[in-house]
């Protein structure tokens, strides 16, 4: 089982330095410290559980030091910063392991540029040797790009000429949408395999600055105190600390303090439980941070994202994902409204773009994703984004009892309306009512600060489906029938397709192509048959390739 939970006392191929409003995150990879056996970590390059720990560190920067305003990314070897991702793992890794693999690598460097671009942290990469492949995409996800200037330091995305793959980390997109390369020169530099070194590599813009070697570190502290002098984050504050989750794993579930995950092996379904908030919101930012870790939204959407990973990871069979709520819509409301009220304070702030980051984690998950609305449930704010995520949404129509149990009800709060983006830049509603701003304004005027019920839900487009009673049961097992008939593989596709209407960002096109080009690539006989290249890298022997176009 890969398990998604660490901390710095257990990091084997990290090191976090501080030197006051700037940290120093070193790469010092150990060789031998592979998540699976079969291959070494050499020239710091990078499987699963180096990434694992590059992104609890990012984490943990941003909640537990708040007085950390700049990052330093460098290599703690000498003459190498990062190899990229290791050959012989992905050689040996099956099909779904490496389109999983990319995907939270993806999302790793996508939450370091979330940090640069919303949290007043920003990261620079110190690049003092070898800079390859997966190693430079992660200098790209940085906002500064420093290179040692000595005649030997490079940087190249070899994986063309090498291994008859492509970037799989959204390094020909950063080149091109970020650093703004030209298509040429971003052609020839893609094609080489030797990469760029110093003034070439500054010309065609893909570093930002060069240094002597004796002046790199030196240099370094000086740009991280500029961008720390910049930032508005708050030189008192306490942090707080992401203490370990209350977590049991049993064969059939997964249990948390606000989720529970039951797993269907047969009917191939995992169902989410997500428990309400039991207390009213803090009553102001300093009872906010004495809760810390425990305060409602920060644990549901750790609790939250945890599970989609080890899902995703450790139960690929499982197709569907159901997810129910239960709860008081009014409470999860009221905690919506309390982070917006306080959305100047950094540890809301803080909360707040986690939870996007989470939601974001479920528009790109390979699984169908259908939220059940019934009596009790707390589908609102928030929660009614997470809804809105799914591929489709049945709500109970009526369903109310006379011991008191009221209908089946939905609200929206101000979160709805764009703190909750996704990739492409737009709520989940302007999504979902792409090109109609008039549907988007009807929904907010009838359902912004009031709870509503399934017909007028079903009336305003909010649901896919409104059954009542009689139907409810058939309804939902016959669509769960149905898609269990399906292709995973053309499922995968239209899921993908249909989930992003409206514009394209940098974020949307990194993983459209991951979906579409990549995970293709990676499995074409030219990068993995007997004679393919990613076979045969480090053999000694000529990949051969079928010449055809396809």
């Amino acid at each position: 089982m890969i398990d998604f939970q660490t901390q710095p006392s257990r990091y084997r191929h990290w090191r976090l330095q501080f030197e006051g409003p700037v940290a120093l995150l070193l790469l010092d990879v150990d060789e031998r410290g592979g998540l699976e056996a079969g291959y070494e970590l050499k020239l710091n390059s990078y499987d699963l559980g180096v990434d694992i720990e590059l992104y609890d560190a990012a984490q943990r920067l941003r909640f537990e030091h708040p007085e950390v305003r700049a990052v330093i990314l460098a290599s703690a070897k000498e003459r190498v910063f990062c190899a990229g991702a290791n050959i012989r793992m992905l050689a040996q890794s099956d099909p779904a392991f490496k389109v999983n693999f990319c995907k939270y690598t993806n999302e790793t460097r996508l939450a370091i540029e979330d940090a640069s671009e919303h949290s007043g942290q920003r990261w620079l990469a110190v690049i003092n040797g070898s800079c390859a492949g997966g190693g430079y995409e992660l200098a790209l996800a940085t906002d500064y790009i420093l290179m040692a200037d000595d005649g030997s330091t490079s940087v190249s995305l070899p994986e063309v000429s090498l291994l008859a793959v492509l970037p799989g980390t959204g390094g020909l997109t950063r080149l091109v949408d970020k650093r703004r390369v030209r298509r040429d020169t971003a052609d020839v530099f893609c094609t080489a395999e030797e990469g760029a070194r110093g003034a070439r590599a500054m010309q065609w813009g893909l570093v930002d600055e060069l240094a002597a070697r004796s002046k790199l570190m030196e240099t370094a502290l000086q740009r991280a105190r500029e961008f720390a002098d910049r930032s508005d984050r708050p030189t008192e504050a306490r942090g707080v600390a992401l203490t370990p989750l209350g977590r049991v794993i049993a064969d059939n579930r997964l249990e948390y303090q606000s989720l529970t995950v039951d797993i269907d092996r047969d009917r191939r379904i995992a169902t989410f439980l997500l428990r309400g908030p039991e207390a009213d919101p803090p009553r102001d930012t300093r009872a906010l941070a004495a809760q810390g870790a425990d305060f409602w939204p920060l644990k549901l959407a750790r609790e939250l994202e945890d599970a989609i990973l080890h899902l995703r990871f450790n139960e690929s069979s499982v197709a569907t994902w159901l997810f129910r709520a239960e709860g008081d819509p009014e409470r999860v409301a009221g905690y919506d409204r309390f982070l917006a009220a306080n959305g100047h304070d950094w540890l809301a702030r803080e909360v707040t773009l986690f939870l996007k980051r989470t939601l974001k984690r479920l528009d790109v998950t390979s699984r169908s994703l259908f939220a059940l609305v019934e009596p009790g449930s707390c589908f609102a704010g928030t929660l009614f984004d997470l809804a809105l995520a799914c591929d489709r949404i049945y709500m109970l129509c009526g369903g109310g009892d006379n011991g008191g149990c009221a209908p089946a009800r939905i609200g929206l709060s101000d979160f709805n309306f764009g703190a909750l983006a996704m990739g492409n830049g737009l709520s989940r509603l302007q999504t979902r009512f792409w090109g109609d701003r008039e549907r988007v304004e009807r929904a907010r005027d009838a359902a912004l600060g009031r709870l509503i019920e399934a017909s007028e839900a079903f009336e305003l487009g909010l649901v896919t489906f409104a059954p009542d009673d009689i139907d409810w049961e058939d309804e939902v097992r016959l669509a769960l029938e149905e898609r269990a008939a399906f292709s995973p593989d053309a499922l995968t596709g239209l899921e993908a397709s249909l989930r992003f209407a409206g514009p394209e960002t940098l974020e949307t096109k990194i993983f459209a192509r991951l979906s579409c080009w990549q995970n293709w690539i990676f499995q074409r006989p030219n990068a993995v048959g007997e004679k393919g290249a990613l076979r045969l890298y480090g053999t000694g022997r000529r990949a051969e390739f079928d010449g055809r176009r396809v």
